[in-house]
Formats: structure tokens, C-alpha cells, sequence
């Protein structure tokens, strides 16, 4: 039983207070579906789960354990699809999956993308250039990878932009299927899909003033000095 959760996290993107104070927690088979205005930090949030930034403030944890503390088995670990499709315009569909399959060291690569070629329904265009597909055939050959290796965590940053009806209906399939194996699903989306029994993390209600924000942790910062101070005061008159 795997339980990913993250407790008391604080994201800042430049000078921006993006949310704080989010905790959240889910279990093998569990989806999260992140709701939020935009500029609410749905996208930074999952950045955040996939280990490619680190919170200001709190902690992410995979059983237990600090994902910053092995980043290798929290990616190996972890399928993350963001809103670039990553798709090489001078590869074909197979070989950006093979190049996929590659960087992370799947074994038996070629039955790998041929099951995800025909989970995605995109088997008659293995060998077109990337520079040649529409925005839904790019979005569905980067939907592909996420199947190329094993994997415990799908985090899926609006999955469904330039897909049609029945290549929802397919992602609601295969996230179905993932969930039923025991993985767990985090997405956001501004269409709904089919997805049973989602529990909601609104993160609008974690969005605090950033003058709020300074003035609390100033405050914690100086009770810190305070303590450091008499702590080094004790140890010079010992």
C-alpha cells in the first residue's frame, strides 16, 4: 500500500506567494483532482509532487519517507505529463516513445510502445514525424509515455487539452485500469472526465496574502534569533 502526502507546503514562484500551508494525502488507487482559479498553482503544485521544484516551506513524503531525501526513486516512481507535450518534431511517434523508454531504462522497450501505441489508439502513426501531428495526435502520443514503464504515481497537469470526446473517454479507461493496479492518480483539468470517486484538493483555499505571509514568518524568525541568541549566551557563560 503505497501513501504519497505532503504536509504544511509553501510555494514561491520569483516574488509570488503561489499557496501555502497545503497539505493533502493519497493511497494506492486514489485520484486527486485539483481545482483552483487560474494563477491558483495547480501546475506549480504538481510540479512540486514530481520533485522538478521544492517547497519553500513543508514536506512531501512517499511512505514516509522525504521524496528530496532519494529524487532517483521518487522519478522512477513517478509518470509526470505537463502542459508541454516534450514531442521532437525530426522524431517519429515511435522513436519519441523509444527515446522515452530509453531515458528510463525499460526493459523490453518494444512491446512496451506498441501497448501504448495501441492503448492511445495512435498505432497508424508510429512512424510519422512529430512535426506532422495535430495538436491531439501530439497530446496522445505524450499521454503514450506515461504507459512506457512501470510506475506508481501519475501526475497529469491538464491532460485533456486538444483531445476529443472519445480520447477522454480512452484516458478515463486507462486511468481506471492504473488506479484499479493500485497507482495513484493527481490531475487537474478544465474538462471533466469520467473519473470515479475523486476526492477535490481547492487550491483556493490555500491562497494567503503575501503581506500575511511576510509578517508571520517574520515573526517566526525572530523567535528563532531569540532562541539561538540565549542558546549561545548559555554555552559562552558555561
Amino acid at each position: 500500500m503505497a501513501d504519497f502526502s505532503g504536509s504544511d507546503l509553501t510555494c514561491l514562484r520569483g516574488e509570488r506567494l503561489v499557496f501555502g500551508g497545503l497539505s493533502f494525502t493519497a493511497k494506492s488507487g486514489d485520484a486527486v483532482m485539483l481545482r483552483g482559479r487560474n494563477g491558483a498553482g495547480k501546475s506549480s503544485l504538481l510540479r512540486l509532487m514530481a520533485g522538478l521544484l521544492s517547497p519553500r516551506s513543508g514536506n512531501l513524503c512517499w511512505n514516509g519517507e522525504n521524496i528530496a531525501d532519494d529524487r532517483n526513486a521518487h522519478q522512477t516512481r513517478t509518470q509526470y505529463l505537463g502542459h508541454q507535450d516534450a514531442i521532437k518534431p525530426v522524431l517519429s511517434v515511435r522513436d519519441n516513445l523509444r527515446l522515452w523508454g530509453q531515458l528510463r531504462g525499460v526493459r523490453d522497450l518494444d512491446a512496451a510502445i506498441d501497448h501504448a501505441l495501441d492503448a492511445l489508439d495512435i498505432h497508424h502513426l508510429s512512424r510519422v514525424n512529430g512535426r506532422y501531428l495535430s495538436s491531439g495526435q501530439k497530446r496522445r502520443t505524450a499521454l503514450a509515455r506515461v504507459l512506457i514503464g512501470p510506475s506508481d504515481l501519475w501526475l497529469l497537469d491538464e491532460p485533456t487539452v486538444g483531445l476529443d470526446r472519445e480520447s477522454c473517454a480512452e484516458l478515463t479507461q486507462l486511468i481506471a485500469a492504473f488506479r484499479a493496479r493500485g497507482g495513484i492518480v493527481i490531475y487537474s483539468t478544465h474538462t471533466d472526465l469520467d473519473i470515479e470517486s475523486p476526492s477535490i484538493l481547492d487550491l483556493d483555499e490555500f491562497a494567503i496574502p503575501m503581506i500575511e505571509w511576510l509578517a508571520e514568518h517574520s515573526e517566526l524568525e525572530d523567535e528563532q534569533a531569540d532562541t539561538q541568541a540565549s542558546l549561545t549566551s548559555k554555552e559562552a557563560a558555561q
